[in-house]
């Protein structure tokens, strides 16, 4: 056997996530049975067990950890295809006269750079047009991943590069973000322990892979939530210099001398072979 259907790996993953027949039969819309028997027959065709059962529950064999990594990234490649697809001939907005791109960023990310950006593109023949999508930290690389988004502005040390081309785009250090009243904020400059254990100040906490670490900081989920938590006391945030354009007159930024500089890139499927793409990527190469 070479070959499996997208049918098949979506049945298969949906069980390895929940290990549940029951609880994965209900997220796929359909019944048990047919589902378990979908498992069983997937198994025969590869000749490996992917799953344990017993009276305890399911659980994965080492075969069904490597199918469902290897499951995970064809689906996302599968729906990444479909969606450019889609976008590249305007299927996904009838009546639009020319190519899109989505540019994903974190939310308030790089404001100068990203209207630099879009100002010298635009000015560029033949340009396509630019969807902007903001979205939470670390999110790009899965919105590139899926094709719900054709490029993304990334920062390193933050975002992870692998699996993606990219071109650096800048440098800058980095900010402690404190309510204006905080004594620290009155400081010439501080260092990271300085704004790792503040008693009445601990550091907001952002979800990565939908879950936040842990810490006695508040769960924030947007820049307008921490920017309304810092300006009432309570909390403080570590940022990239460039956030000062969206901080409040309740705010007070504060160079960190310590902290690693923060390389924000353009990053891109290394496999795209759009002609849009590349022009985006020349344009923000000469920035």
């Amino acid at each position: 056997m070479d070959t499996l259907e997208t049918r098949e790996l979506r049945y298969f993953t949906a069980v390895a996530e929940e290990l549940h027949f029951g609880r994965a039969a209900e997220r796929l819309g359909m019944a048990q049975p047919p589902l378990s028997r979908a498992i069983q027959q997937l198994e025969r065709r590869l000749g490996v067990t992917l799953l344990e059962r017993n009276r305890r529950g399911v659980s994965l064999t080492g075969a069904g950890e490597v199918l469902l990594h290897e499951g995970r990234a064809a689906l996302d490649a599968t729906a990444a295809a479909v969606r450019r697809a889609r976008r590249a001939g305007g299927a996904d907005r009838p009546g639009s006269p020319r190519e899109r791109l989505v540019l994903a960023l974190k939310a308030a990310g790089s404001h100068e750079l990203l209207q630099k950006l879009l100002d010298a593109y635009a000015a560029e023949p033949d340009a396509a047009e630019i969807e902007v999508l903001p979205c939470g930290t670390c999110e790009q690389a899965e919105l590139l991943r899926d094709g719900r988004a054709d490029v993304a502005l990334m920062h390193t040390p933050y975002n992870s590069l692998t699996g993606f081309d990219s071109e650096e785009l800048m440098t800058e250090g980095q900010i402690a973000i404190l309510p204006a009243g905080h004594p620290l904020a009155a400081r010439p400059a501080l260092s990271l322990a300085d704004v790792s254990d503040i008693p009445d100040l601990p550091l907001a906490r952002w979800p990565r892979h939908g879950t936040y670490p842990p810490g006695p900081g508040p769960e924030v989920r947007d820049q307008t939530q921490l920017a309304q938590l810092i300006a009432l006391g309570r909390t403080a945030a570590v940022f990239p210099e460039s956030a000062r354009a969206w901080l409040w007159a309740d705010h007070s930024a504060v160079p960190l001398t310590d902290a690693p500089p923060v390389v924000t890139h353009i990053a891109w499927p290394a496999h795209s072979r759009s002609l849009a793409l590349a022009g985006l990527i020349r344009t923000a190469a000469r920035l």
